[in-house]
């Protein structure tokens, strides 16, 4: 069978072509770590909240895509 060259699948795409705009739907807690799912996705200098632990943390992605958290 033929591989198309142009497909893209969804699990396969560059995710660091997104940069700073990247946004999130979850994230596993620094503190306790314990995975917390956002319904409302987060990005860049928006605050969070650790559901099981209770940490708050500044969500930082740098240039590449990647999340960073900072305890607040």
């Amino acid at each position: 069978m033929p591989v198309d060259q142009g497909y893209e699948d969804d699990d396969e795409k560059d995710e660091s072509s997104e940069g700073t705009a990247r946004r999130f739907g979850d994230f596993d807690c620094p503190e306790c770590a314990a995975n917390n799912p956002y319904d409302d996705k987060f990005g860049n200098g928006d605050e969070i909240r650790c559901y099981y632990c209770g940490a708050e943390f500044l969500a930082m992605v740098t240039d590449s895509g990647r999340l960073k958290l900072r305890l607040l």
